[in-house]
């Protein structure tokens, strides 16, 4: 197995090569990157449902009131 190094920026969330290099698609690559702090990120999930069969169990039901209506 062959080496190379290359320099490179992220550049809007993807990694731009600084060299005028061109890499087959499905290149195998691996990510070295000195002297950065990595931020922690939350990753907030939706709920699913553990038996979307019950998805009928949830329906909503949708009342109109009028703006008369009596107290």
């Amino acid at each position: 197995m062959s080496v190379v190094t290359l320099e490179g920026v992220v550049d809007h969330g993807q990694i731009r090569l600084k060299s005028n290099i061109r890499l087959p698609e499905k290149t195998k690559v691996y990510v070295v990157v000195p002297d950065v702090q990595i931020e922690q990120v939350a990753h907030i999930f939706s709920p699913r449902l553990a038996h979307p069969e019950q998805v009928v169990d949830f329906k909503m039901e949708v009342v109109v009131r009028s703006a008369n209506a009596s107290l």
